[in-house]
């Protein structure tokens, strides 16, 4: 009866040891409830944010046509993100540089699950519409270089080849495993090089590929509505909570992190412009609150959980300084069409976000490293992400941006230019 005893103990033990395990693969959840509000907030960052943001920088008669590229581009990428957008950055199979299956997102159901940063699991659906939104806005973003003479459907090809070609290899190299990134061990919490130098060297180069607008620099080109502009600022802000603490993808401490630094780092960033501008002569404005906000945010989205609150306060400094005056100096000296900024805000306070990760996640600066990655090493890491996303971004844009031009054209005819593209290209106005 002993011997009996003992086998049947041992035969529970086995038949629990698969339970326990098939139990703690259970996505938790107030997790699952987070992610899918973080994905949700990181939507209304894109319509109504982005999308009022952008437009109300445009002149009127271009405000409806900025507002469609914005929409059109971000919801193009979730129906891409869906096909072989998710495939080829996170699939099950891959190497380096991209990833493979689960095309179609064929075998996910409403049980898989994906890996968080702990032992946790979320729903894998949740995961895939986090990303998405990801991919929806970076695609979004780039299109604020080339508003008032970009053609919609250049807009919308150039959208499919670069979700393709650009965001998708650099997504895996960065976020997934298996990545040359992220297996050397670059920082990049929400998107310092995957999202804003990305975006912002693309917009650099398609914007050199485009062309000056018509009238620019000579003819003056204000925002028509910086109501609109501030309006979007406020839900870009609000929904970066998502952006950021969302990456941590867990409602957990170290998404408490990434949301304070999200206020103390974007707070630092608006006032830090206004200053600038003080100094240089000129009333603290309007747009340079909004332009602070973005280049705070910016800043500290590769940084949002690498960091201590006073790191990420002075990242947002930092980078707004370096972001002033690519916008006022850099621009102007070179001569370079960038309409909305997107290369001298996103993409330069990237950079600096990017490399500055390296210094705030320093535990002797109150980042939350744990010290065994000594400092020059991990800004070594840093730099080579940076060059890696600036490479791979101007060489992809550049390759599509020259194909369009030679397929399709990609600029609207000077008439519809001149008239404005919410009639040339959508036959409507913003305003009667």
């Amino acid at each position: 009866m002993e011997q009996g005893s003992i086998s049947l103990a041992q035969d529970l033990l086995a038949t629990a040891a698969p339970l326990a395990e098939a139990a703690a693969a259970v996505p938790d959840p107030g997790n699952n409830a987070w992610m899918m509000i973080s994905t949700a907030l990181v939507l209304l960052m894109i319509l109504p944010g982005l999308a009022l943001f952008y437009g109300g920088l445009t002149r009127a008669k271009n405000m409806l046509s900025t507002m469609t590229q914005v929409g059109g581009a971000a919801a193009l990428a979730m129906l891409v993100w869906v096909a072989w957008g998710y495939a080829l950055a996170f699939g099950p199979e891959g190497n380096a540089f991209i990833a493979w299956g689960k095309f179609f997102l064929a075998g996910v159901t409403p049980d898989s699950t994906a890996a968080t940063f702990s032992e946790a699991v979320i729903s894998e659906y949740a995961f895939i519409a986090f990303q998405m939104t990801f991919a929806a806005i970076t695609a979004a973003l780039v299109l604020g270089a080339t508003v008032e003479r970009l053609k919609f459907s250049a807009a919308m090809a150039f959208t499919v080849l670069w979700l393709t070609l650009v965001y998708l290899p650099l997504a895996h190299m960065v976020w997934a495993t298996g990545g040359l990134l992220f297996e050397l061990g670059a920082l990049d919490f929400a998107g310092g090089t995957v999202v804003h130098i990305n975006a912002g060297i693309s917009a650099l180069v398609l914007a050199l590929f485009l062309g000056k607008r018509r009238g620019y620099p000579a003819e003056p080109m204000p925002p028509h509505s910086l109501t609109l502009t501030m309006l979007g600022t406020g839900l870009l802000w609000v929904g970066w909570f998502g952006f950021n603490a969302g990456s941590a993808l867990e409602a957990n401490g170290t998404a408490a992190l990434a949301m304070i630094n999200t206020f103390v780092a974007t707070a630092a960033g608006a006032l830090a412009w206004m200053a600038l501008e003080r100094l240089a002569g000129h009333r603290p404005s309007a747009l340079g609150f909004c332009s602070g906000v973005i280049a705070g945010l910016v800043a500290v989205t590769p940084a949002a959980g690498n960091s201590g609150p006073l790191g990420a306060i002075a990242l947002g400094i930092v980078a707004t300084i370096a972001a002033y005056l690519a916008v006022a100096k850099l621009k102007h000296r070179l001569g370079y069409d960038d309409a909305l900024d997107v290369f001298g805000i996103h993409g330069v306070a990237g950079i600096v976000g990017a490399l500055g990760t390296a210094i705030v996640y320093q535990p002797a600066l109150g980042g939350p490293g744990d010290g065994s990655t000594a400092l020059v090493a991990q800004l070594g890491i840093q730099a080579l992400a940076v060059a890696i996303a600036i490479g791979w971004a101007a060489c992809g844009t550049a390759l599509i941006a020259a194909l369009l031009k030679a397929v399709m054209g990609l600029r609207v005819d000077p008439e519809t230019e001149y008239e404005g593209l919410d009639l040339g290209e959508h036959g409507e106005r913003a305003y009667n």
